[in-house]
């Protein structure tokens, strides 16, 4: 696997896909097609929540989704699961502040898949980066009805904090900088 350094971390995080079954009435397989084709530049497979896939099934998906994105050179990250992720050959994993200790996620994955870690705070962004972090998932910038346990909104003055932490290391923070609008 080829190393994340931090200008090809910078050009995968420019269009960011976050997307399970859960999150559409549609194949995944497909709106993952339809979004490369729209321009995403990085894909995360994140099975959670209610109705989420199980065991075959979901090594099953992840491997469709993992195979379009390889055709279409899109780097493929796996939320959470750090033995799915070596076990599809991910280009990456992205954990949580309580999913799992990033130190030891970089010692599984090694140097050559992308870790990112989420974080809510400056020393949160500070650990990750010692653990080896390639960028850090800054956020909830606002309010989401997505994710049951959500911390507390962060916002762009929050962001602003985290971001020097990660540019004095060279790595990149993914955040959405405006609310993306939900349909009626």
């Amino acid at each position: 696997m080829r190393p994340w350094d931090a200008e090809a971390v910078q050009r995968a995080m420019q269009v960011y896909l976050v997307l399970g079954s859960v999150n559409t009435t549609q194949d995944p397989v497909e709106v993952l097609r339809q979004a490369i084709a729209g321009g995403i530049t990085l894909f995360q497979f994140r099975e959670k929540g209610t109705g989420a896939l199980a065991h075959e099934a979901r090594i099953t998906l992840a491997m469709r989704l993992r195979e379009v994105c390889s055709q279409h050179g899109v780097p493929f990250i796996v939320n959470d699961d750090v033995e799915l992720a070596v076990a599809v050959e991910a280009d990456g994993v992205h954990v949580g502040q309580d999913d799992a200790d990033a130190a030891l996620v970089r010692a599984r994955i090694g140097d050559g898949r992308m870790l990112g870690v989420s974080a809510h705070s400056v020393e949160e962004a500070r650990r990750a980066v010692q653990a080896g972090a390639d960028y850090l998932g800054v956020g909830p910038m606002y309010p989401t009805r997505s994710k049951a346990d959500a911390h507390a909104v962060l916002g762009p003055a929050g962001w602003r904090n985290c971001a020097p932490q990660a540019s004095q290391f060279r790595l990149w923070v993914s955040a959405a900088l405006r609310p993306i609008p939900r349909p009626p």
